[in-house]
């Protein structure tokens, strides 16, 4: 493991990468024999070293497993007779790697000694993007520029690597803003003319160094309870162009995931490692989708056709997909492999994707400011345009379908516009225990209610901006996470009252997304710009954080298994961002608590 690397070294790591996702693993690479490993972490005098992230990456299966060093300095873990790469990675050390450790019988891996980290520079590199974040904040002029910031420059990536934390001319700034506005981060004109010298003063070595290790470096502090002894599992998937959006763990416990970049579903049994893939039907539809000729959300270099985004799994195990750049809704058999493709005629963007308990489909509709639904049992397909901010963006979102409509077929040249209000954006999405349907608007700081029935909308302003992926628990409690505001909210929906709770990652880390774990009530939340999951009981209002080990890790769903394992998958965009190059499926399973 890095903690820098330059565009070549970069380059190597991403073919690398391809030439091992495109591996064909075997259907049941299911080994009979498994081995303890155990061993001890100590420093140069000899003293444990608590809390150091063991990670043991097998390479013929593309997956790792993880673990932490207990007080004493121990660990264990037990794996497959395979052959493995050792890191061993804890802040304020040096990484320390051994490679080609075969694994034929229990194993004692003599003491291993990590080498304090001492160059100011690489210590301030060591840490998450959630403490490099204020050094540009600070450095905007309000709160409102502060909380846009986070809103718009956070959608697809953290401020967490080499290639977000270069220095750049104005007019490369101004270059960057553009292609992020064509991705839908569009910012204020007061925005662009800040952001350059922020960015060039923050990463100015100078001063990151000061701000970060003077007067003394502060690590993270140590994993605690049952993070302390969890075990995360990743497994690569995809290749170095992918983005793994959304994840969905079926009743079997296999996993699915969704490649927006390669319209692809994927199937992941993570008990043999195998992996499937069904290719996503993209209707004749060329590159860009429905939005081909308007320029809008299409990365450059991306040959997605219809941009599978979210998905869930029915009770009757199939599987249903928002195809956000094929504005289209798509139904998945896994039985007989067979699809079924709804076109979205009404709205655009298929987002975020919910059922309901009598088997509708419920998504939002994230760039024309609707919800949309499809009802499996006749067909019938709905949308519900909700509240706007302004009578004028109402007009303008509504005209919207109609001018890409124009700019496909008949050459009408769609202005994008490069600065301005974004618009509303409704993102999450859930159903409530009475079957109301509840989702948040991003950018209008709001939640509101859509009745199924008489499809009446109501609105609530929240104490909070950037409401995202939000859950409803099982008393009924809607729990939402502040994604520019560094917490999470409990609202109850009877009483019309809002209780948030700051994260410990601290104001600057970005939940993206969040989920309850109904058996419990624990709700677990993406520290996206922290390299983080964490999870709050609500009982004792108590949050436990399980770091991850690789840096720039970037999580949008989460979903659970029966046996008490949190899925979620590393999807930043691009994956290049990612320290290990690639995109991955994660679980963490908590330990006992100690």
């Amino acid at each position: 493991m890095k903690f820098e690397m330059n565009r070549t070294s970069a380059a190597v790591a991403c073919a690398v990468f391809i030439l091992a996702a495109l591996l064909i693993l075997p259907a049941r690479a299911a080994y009979a024999d498994s081995h303890t490993v155990t061993g001890k972490i100590i420093d140069a005098s000899g003293n444990p070293v608590a809390g150091a992230m063991v990670t043991f990456a097998n390479p013929a299966t593309l997956r790792t497993t993880t673990i932490c060093s207990q007080p004493d300095g121990s660990f264990t873990s037990r794996l497959d007779q395979q052959t493995y790469n050792l890191a061993v990675r804890r802040t304020g050390f040096k990484d320390l790697t051994r490679n080609h450790l075969k694994l034929n019988s229990d194993m004692w891996l003599p003491d291993l000694k990590l080498t304090a980290e001492t160059e100011p520079k690489k210590l301030a590199w060591q840490l998450s993007a959630n403490r490099w974040m204020p050094l540009i904040l600070t450095r905007l002029s309000s709160d409102a520029r502060r909380d846009e910031f986070i809103r718009q420059c956070g959608y697809c990536h953290q401020q967490g690597s080499w290639a977000t934390r270069d220095r750049h001319s104005l007019q490369d700034w101004q270059n960057i803003f553009d292609e992020m506005a064509g991705m839908g981060g569009r910012i204020s004109p007061e925005l662009r003319a800040e952001l350059p010298t922020a960015f060039n003063a923050a990463f100015d070595e100078k001063n990151y160094v000061k701000a970060l290790t003077e007067p003394e470096f502060v690590a993270p502090p140590l994993p605690q309870g049952a993070a302390a002894t969890a075990t995360i599992s990743e497994w690569t998937m995809g290749t170095s162009t992918s983005m793994l959006h959304d994840i969905a763990v079926d009743k079997d416990g296999i996993i699915w995931t969704v490649d927006l970049n390669n319209d692809m579903l994927y199937r992941l049994d993570s008990a043999s490692n195998e992996r499937r893939q069904f290719p996503i039907p993209t209707s004749n539809l060329p590159v860009g989708g429905f939005f081909r000729s308007s320029g809008l959300l299409q990365a450059p270099g991306v040959a997605a056709r219809v941009g599978p985004h979210s998905l869930q799994i029915a009770a009757d195990g199939s599987i249903w997909i928002t195809l956000c750049l094929g504005n289209q809704i798509a139904h998945f058999d896994p039985r007989t492999t067979q699809w079924k493709i709804f076109t979205q005629n009404d709205g655009l963007y298929p987002h975020t994707l919910r059922i309901d308990r009598k088997g509708r489909v419920w998504y939002t509709l994230a760039v024309s400011n609707q919800i949309g639904m499809v009802d499996p049992a006749t067909g019938e397909m709905r949308a519900y345009h909700l509240p706007a901010l302004s009578y004028r963006q109402a007009a303008t979102l509504r005209a919207l379908p109609w001018a890409i409509w124009a700019a496909n077929y008949v050459g009408y040249q769609l202005p994008v516009p490069k600065t301005g209000e974004p618009g509303p954006v409704p993102y999450g999405i859930d159903i409530a225990p009475d079957g109301g349907v509840w989702f948040s608007q991003l950018n209008a700081h709001r939640i509101g209610r859509l009745d199924p029935d008489s499809g009446e909308v109501k609105i609530v302003e929240t104490p909070f901006p950037g409401p995202r992926r939000l859950r409803f628990d099982s008393q009924g409690n809607l729990w939402i996470p502040g994604f520019s505001a560094g917490l999470i909210a409990r609202y109850d929906p009877a009483k019309g009252e809002f209780k948030t709770f700051t994260l410990p990652t601290g104001a600057a880390d970005t939940p993206y997304a969040l989920n309850v774990d109904r058996r419990t009530d624990t709700v677990w939340i993406c520290g996206t710009a922290s390299d983080t999951l964490m999870s709050f009981d609500p009982r004792s209002e108590h949050f436990t954080v399980y770091p991850f080990p690789v840096q720039a890790t970037f999580t949008r769903e989460i979903d659970f298994d029966k046996d008490g394992g949190i899925w979620t998958s590393n999807s930043s965009f691009p994956a290049s961002h990612i320290q290990s190059g690639g995109e991955t499926i994660i679980r963490i399973q908590p330990g006992p608590a100690s």
